[in-house]
């Protein structure tokens, strides 16, 4: 568990992730929220998202959303990949709610560039607050740890979920999933 930011971040329940949404109270926010929880993306990518990366030129999302490779970490060789995840119908409603009106999906108030990457900690840190969740260890981390273990726990295969998010090798994937007890006591009663 991360403790005064140090450690693994946090991994969510839909639970506490419904209350962290509920704690939010601007749309765009909320959004920012949402493409964290349902594509597993770096907030450092997410907040660099433009427009057209999410929405037609009509104004309707795209079927998948991309993240262009300048905006995502580096591997270890330095280099880096652009990404496209498929849109999960929760977020298609959320992204239908949402009116973007700047070249960036989350303009900062001038709207000239993106917001910051601490300033989106600083709304997910004041939301966990608020929602009585500061003592869990969550940060914005928590979102792609969540992810990457829900769909493990769901029974996707780890190759599967390596594509999904463009881990270059299954030994840095694998620091991303959380097995829990339960799960290490039902693989030994299986034998």
């Amino acid at each position: 568990m991360k403790n005064n930011r140090n450690g693994k971040a946090a991994i969510l329940s839909d639970m506490d992730y419904s209350k962290i949404r509920k704690q939010i109270k601007s749309q765009k926010y909320k959004l920012l929220l949402d493409l964290a929880w349902y594509t597993g993306e770096r907030w450092g990518a997410l907040v660099q998202l433009r427009t057209e990366d999410v929405y037609q030129s009509n104004g309707l999302p795209h079927d998948c959303i991309t993240f262009r490779a300048r905006t995502r970490k580096a591997a270890p060789d330095g280099t880096r990949q652009t990404r496209q995840v498929p849109v999960h119908s929760v977020l298609l409603e959320s992204l239908r709610a949402y009116k973007p009106d700047s070249l960036w999906l989350f303009p900062c108030r001038e709207g000239n560039e993106p917001i910051t990457v601490r300033w989106a900690d600083k709304i997910l840190r004041a939301a966990v607050e608020r929602a009585g969740l500061d003592a869990l260890g969550i940060s914005t981390h928590s979102t792609r740890r969540s992810f990457i273990t829900k769909l493990h726990r769901k029974g996707i295969d780890l190759y599967t979920i390596q594509s999904i998010t463009g881990h270059r090798d299954l030994k840095a994937l694998g620091h991303y999933v959380e097995i829990d007890g339960d799960r290490i006591k039902g693989a030994i009663a299986t034998l």
